[in-house]
């Protein structure tokens, strides 16, 4: 008999957030995001996504900065 285990999806949202480096590619980002790639762009081109650097030719994003920008999303005021 095969052996089901349950899986804990915090606890590998908690592992992957401890393996992660200091920098992530797009498509990284797009994936913990939930969004196309061609988003991230479309967001930078706005100027309205999480901050991005050009290292070389190449864009990369900081963990800690798409975390707060992604903090930032969450708070609004509901003012009636």
């Amino acid at each position: 008999m095969p052996k089901t285990s349950t899986r804990n999806t915090n606890a590998s949202a908690t592992t992957a957030t401890a393996q992660r480096g200091p920098l992530a590619t797009p498509a990284e980002v797009a994936a913990y995001l939930g969004v196309p790639v061609k988003t991230l762009y479309q967001w930078k081109y706005r100027g309205i996504g999480p901050n991005v650097h050009k290292v070389g030719r190449h864009l990369r994003y900081r963990w800690h900065e798409v975390d707060a920008w992604l903090n930032a999303q969450a708070t609004y005021d509901l003012v009636v």
